[in-house]
């Protein structure tokens, strides 16, 4: 550090440490701290070489500028106030903390015991010990990377087919990726893993979370680890356990930019999984890493009645608070750092009414600060933005509560489809509400089909796999008694409880998953598969693989059912050519010829009647779909769920198979091929017909 001068006032903004190519700006908010040292180390993070006061205060943020210092410099910061958890204030200054700017994070947190604010055994008394050598801190990084021209796929929401994969879990076990490379983000950019996802016709990847995480302490304990990733530790650092070995720093940076770029170029845009509803601090008796020591009050909703325990209706132990303007400014500061640095083109929020919640009551508005700052916004307010409309605290359960423009998780769509085709309570009229992106939930509030992202399978759950072959989950591995995940899963085993050797129960789970998947991909929204899905993958029954950072969750290629991949690429096909449903709201009234835009038809060719709609044994629905499409012909999809083959009488005219789940082979009809009336419709399968023109 020899050469630096003594620290000078520096201004207020931007948040977190900058170089000028002067010197660096530091920048820290705090409104109830009485003041906050600035803290340099060795290059390693184990030796605290100097601790200074920040000289400056403009309102809510305390700030220096060190002049000659340069970008690789580590530093952790110590915030002075007062220790009073019954009235919501944690100070320690025994606690070294990271910025929760940090571009870039160096040391490993260990769950020891003097990163706690409070003492272990007695959390209201304050604990003394030091814990700067073991603490996180930060690094201040000034990158430069070169995209060369990259330029972002822009697919419209209406286009768009979304494929949820996790980095490291894709390309572990991917043989076609060069073996350091698999795992990382540079797997992921892999000639193999691309050549995947374009014979699919995905457009988009979803990825799960690559912010910078911690493990949780009980897994730690265990042995085992998040692999998910949903505790975010780090909001604008991408995670190096990512990264091919051995890299860190800017390394880390340019992996994940080169991905990115390289996605791009293949047509395939970047969704990322962000989680700004909680952070990895828990609850009252977690550790002091960034906000419970800079000033807990500001950063998370705490109880009215006990503010030292904390609201929790994440389900994580503490709830950010959206309601505080700094807390809702570090949440764009940290979007706007992905769009604009890192080329992301858009996200997918975690708990996301957690966002609409206010500082106090917390009850979920759409006229919330976020979703306003987020509309007004010239670079975010042009990107995808997808919540998962649901959290645990009251009124938690939002789907088609979000601000136009917006895309929503349809979990009505899974359990809906899921009941229909295994076994569960459900209607015809409900399902005809979820293929037509639940028109009764997003229609009447001016949204558009396209921002219901459609799925059947997501990471949290049975794969598809897993979804016909088990009646139950299977949890032990995750240490909690099997007591994790959810109950009702709509599934059905097929008869037999996982894996067989039955041929006709293989020929079954299979003839399931293809239409499932064929209902996905032919339903009006936007569609959304999960990773391995279409390569048969399963988790052995695991419905809440969370924590199974192994073969549970990694995909096996070697394994992979390639039928299976060529039939999801071939509805996928159709999809992009046929447009069974397009993004526009249906009527069911008729046009000028006397066709109707959408109507409903029963196994007989008869429209529904009301009492139709309603009777769960009926298990046989067709769609026949009068509106032109691309090429100005009517379709027809037909569905029968049941365990017989059914004779569906065909509208007047010809048709042509276009698609038979009921085929065990993927290869497209012949061409020319006419459908005969009555069409001997398959027990467990869809079939979609388009009207044959010629003459």
């Amino acid at each position: 550090m020899g050469g630096l001068t003594p620290l000078q006032p520096g201004r207020p903004w931007p948040l977190g440490a900058h170089w000028d190519g002067q010197g660096i700006n530091f920048a820290v908010f705090s409104d109830h701290a009485q003041g906050i040292a600035l803290c340099l180390f060795d290059d390693a993070g184990t030796q605290q070489q100097s601790c200074t006061a920040l000289p400056g205060r403009t309102q809510q943020v305390w700030h220096g500028y060190l002049p000659g210092a340069q970008p690789g410099l580590v530093y952790g910061l110590r915030a002075h106030g007062p220790w009073q958890p019954e009235r919501g204030q944690r100070f320690n200054p025994n606690k070294l903390l990271l910025d929760p700017y940090a571009r870039e994070i160096v040391g490993r947190f260990d769950w020891n015991d003097p990163h706690f604010g409070g003492d272990r055994q007695r959390p209201l008394e304050m604990d003394l010990r030091d814990n700067g050598a073991q603490a996180l801190k930060a690094r201040v990084v000034h990158d430069r990377f070169d995209w060369g021209g990259d330029t972002p796929p822009c697919t419209p929401l209406a286009d768009t087919v979304l494929y949820e994969l996790h980095v490291k879990g894709f390309t572990r076990l991917h043989p076609g990726v060069p073996e350091t490379q698999r795992g990382t983000y540079a797997g992921l950019a892999s000639d193999a893993a691309i050549a995947h996802l374009q014979r699919l016709g995905v457009t988009a990847v979803s990825l799960l979370p690559v912010h910078q995480a911690l493990d949780e302490e009980r897994l730690v304990r265990m042995g085992l680890r998040n692999y998910w990733g949903y505790n975010t530790v780090g909001f604008f650092c991408p995670s190096p356990e990512f990264a091919v070995a051995g890299s860190s720093g800017a390394a880390v940076r340019d992996e994940f930019r080169t991905m990115v770029k390289r996605l791009h170029a293949a047509g395939l845009e970047v969704i990322l999984d962000v989680v700004y509803n909680h952070s990895a601090e828990t609850d009252e008796q977690g550790p002091t890493i960034h906000f419970r020591g800079l000033d807990n009050a500001a950063w998370y909703r705490l109880r009215p009645d006990d503010p030292a325990l904390y609201v929790n209706d994440t389900g994580t132990g503490n709830t950010l608070n959206l309601g505080h303007p700094r807390v809702l400014q570090l949440m764009m500061d940290s979007l706007r750092y992905w769009v604009s640095e890192m080329h992301i083109d858009g996200f997918r929020f975690d708990l996301a009414p957690v966002l609409g919640r206010g500082a106090t009551a917390g009850g979920f508005d759409t006229g919330a600060a976020f979703f306003h700052a987020i509309a007004q916004d010239p670079l975010l307010s042009t990107v995808k933005l997808i919540a998962e409309p649901w959290d645990i605290g009251i009124g938690g359960y939002q789907l088609g509560q979000f601000p136009p423009g917006w895309a929503e998780w349809n979990d009505r769509f899974r359990d809906t489809v899921r009941s229909f085709w295994l076994r569960g309570e459900t209607s015809r009229g409900e399902l005809a509400q979820r293929l037509c992106a639940s028109s009764d939930v997003f229609q009447a509030r001016g949204r558009m089909p396209a921002e219901s992202v459609n799925f059947i399978v997501a990471h949290d759950g049975f794969t598809l796999a897993d979804l016909v072959s088990h009646d139950r989950k299977h949890n032990e591995a995750n240490g909690e008694g099997n007591r994790d995940g959810h109950d009702q899963n709509h599934s059905w085993n097929a008869g037999v409880e996982g894996p067989s050797d039955d041929p006709v129960i293989g020929a079954l789970r299979g003839r399931l998953q293809r239409a499932l998947l064929a209902t996905l991909l032919l339903s009006q929204g936007t569609p959304m598969l999960c990773a391995g899905d279409e390569l048969g993958h399963s988790q052995g029954g695991n419905n809440n693989a969370y924590c199974q950072d192994n073969a549970t969750s990694w995909i096996d290629w070697s394994r992979a059912d390639d039928v299976l991949v060529a039939f999801t690429a071939q509805v996928l096909a159709l999809r992009r050519t046929h447009r069974p449903l397009l993004d526009r709201w249906y009527s069911g009234l008729a046009d000028a010829q006397g066709r109707v835009d959408l109507g409903w038809l029963q196994a007989d060719g008869t429209p529904l009647a009301d009492a139709d709609w309603r009777d769960p044994a009926q298990r046989v629905l067709g769609a026949a779909i009068g509106a032109p499409g691309p090429f100005g012909e009517a379709l027809l999809m037909l569905m029968n769920a049941g365990d017989t083959d059914v004779p569906f009488a065909l509208p007047a005219g010809r048709w042509r198979v276009l698609l038979d789940t009921a085929a065990s082979s993927p290869a497209a009809p012949e061409a020319g091929a006419v459908a005969h009336t009555p069409w001997p419709l398959a027990a467990h399968s869809l079939v979609l017909l388009a009207q044959d023109l010629t003459p």
